[in-house]
């Protein structure tokens, strides 16, 4: 008899019950390196079982085209649960040997987990966790796919909530992605792209936009690239939970060692979605320099931010044609001086089309404002020579610590950015050259915020934070000339 679906409430309490077992043994950062890998190897074995039932049924005998994945002998989800001691041990077999017997398509997807460490997770704990996906059946039936992906991306969200500083790493606010998404447009059989993707929840709300437009959304060709291995493995796993196959999904440090090249220069992709790290300073500055893939062609960042390195990666990753690209930064990328040359060469290049800056808290655990700077490579002929401002600082809902974007505030904003009309104290059009003539600083209260008599007002809210980021620039170069003379011997 086939299982009735299960709703989304039960299925949402039944995964985060997994997380509640391991309360008081791990910190919750670590929660998602146990729990996703061992639903995706339930998910792998329930469909499996599924998938002969149905071979059965039909012909009474079942041939290697009827799975999907290959579950070797021995390395099923039941061989496991039977196994009292070693659990930890038994479990890291059976995955390693499931990813063996499917390496085109599994290879690395459960991570690097440390499942034999019985100082962290003892026998028992791990025999309840088992125990406690044994409940429920994860066949399609039961958990259709969409289902599933749901509670996936509902437990990456809860990871997130309880992880602190660390969320960051693999969650970017769902509300901005899918702003950030319309505003690109991706269309079938394009490629898009992500190179700082976290567990691809960029990549997968582009695929999921363009099914809710009733076109194939399994035509668009997905890669990603992720410096955090079990990051990337959820990546990879979210996606497929959500019957998303043709994505590449690669492990490795983006700035450091691209993934996606073609002979000797980048791979290029229709759109880009990117929300990089913040002002990393732990990144190799020395051989961006001298980067054989060309992504200095603006100029080389200081060592305490990064930004501007994944900036320009990005736009070096642009198709000529159809590039185009949205990034989410914090404000301080758009004025800080130490970047000034960099951003005047973009701006003389007429890549940037948008510039929206947005309210606070819309970063994980962080009260700084966010902005999304749209890049495209063949702009409008109407917005040639041209840079859209829009300030939607105000379009925005709190809730506790965490702000999002209601279906309103995108609405508004997608309208002023679909438009050719300004629209007075939200959006305008800037000449490049009014732009350059302010020292091609991009801070939006400078181009749209306005008195009765049509004079540019920045706001308290903008002038306090071009304060802080400068103070903090000033603070960065000091103690970089500090170590410096004490290299030199002139520190006393």
């Amino acid at each position: 008899m086939v299982p009735e679906p299960i709703t989304q409430a039960e299925l949402e309490k039944y995964l985060w019950g997994a997380a509640v077992l391991l309360r008081g043994y791990i910190d919750a950062s670590d929660y998602k390196q146990y729990i996703f890998p061992l639903l995706y190897f339930k998910r792998i074995c329930d469909c499996y079982d599924e998938e002969t039932e149905r071979a059965l049924a039909a012909c009474g005998e079942v041939f290697p085209e009827d799975h999907r994945f290959v579950v070797p002998e021995g390395a099923h989800w039941h061989d496991v649960r039977a196994v009292t001691e070693d659990v930890g041990m038994a479990l890291q077999e059976a995955m390693h040997r499931i990813e063996d017997a499917n390496r085109e398509t599994l290879a690395g997807i459960f991570g690097d987990t440390s499942w034999t460490n019985k100082d962290f997770l003892s026998d028992a704990t791990l025999r309840d966790l088992v125990e406690h996906f044994s409940s429920e059946t994860l066949s399609l039936a039961h958990v259709p796919q969409d289902e599933l992906g749901q509670g996936y991306e509902f437990l990456i969200k809860k990871f997130a909530d309880d992880s602190g500083h660390t969320a960051a790493e693999f969650y970017t606010n769902r509300t901005l992605v899918r702003l950030m998404t319309q505003m690109l447009d991706p269309q079938e059989g394009e490629s898009v792209y992500d190179p700082t993707c976290g567990s691809a929840g960029m990549l997968l709300v582009a695929a999921l936009q363009v099914r809710e437009q009733g076109k194939e959304y399994r035509s668009l060709r997905l890669f990603g690239q992720e410096i955090n291995l079990i990051t990337s493995s959820i990546g990879r796993m979210n996606l497929l939970l959500h019957g998303i196959e043709d994505c590449t999904i690669v492990r490795g440090d983006t700035l450091a060692e691209p993934a996606f090249v073609e002979q000797d220069r980048l791979k290029t992709f229709d759109c880009i979605l990117a929300n990089p790290p913040y002002s990393i300073s732990r990144w190799d500055r020395e051989a961006f320099s001298s980067d054989p893939w060309g992504r200095n062609l603006f100029g080389v960042p200081p060592q305490g931010r990064a930004d501007y390195a994944f900036f320009q990666h990005i736009i070096r990753s642009m198709d000529p044609a159809t590039g185009r690209c949205a990034i989410l930064f914090p404000h301080g990328v758009l004025f800080r001086d130490a970047e000034r040359e960099m951003r005047r060469r973009i701006v003389e290049a007429d890549l940037i089309e948008c510039v929206l800056g947005l309210g606070p808290n819309l970063f994980y655990n962080s009260p700084m404002e966010a902005c999304v700077i749209v890049c495209r490579m063949q702009k409008p002929p109407a917005r040639r020579g041209r840079v859209l401002f829009i300030n939607a600082v105000d379009e925005v809902t709190h809730e506790k610590a965490q702000s999002f974007l209601e279906p309103r505030h995108i609405e508004k904003i997608l309208a002023a950015y679909l438009s050719d009309e300004d629209v007075e104290g939200f959006s305008r059009s800037v000449p490049v050259e009014e732009i350059l003539a302010k020292d091609a600083n991009l801070s939006i209260p400078r181009y749209i915020a306005r008195c009765d008599d049509g004079a540019v007002t920045p706001t308290f809210a903008g002038v306090y934070e071009e304060w802080t980021e400068y103070a903090t620039e000033k603070s960065d170069a000091m103690e970089e000339l500090r170590a410096v003379l004490k290299e030199v011997g002139l520190d006393g």
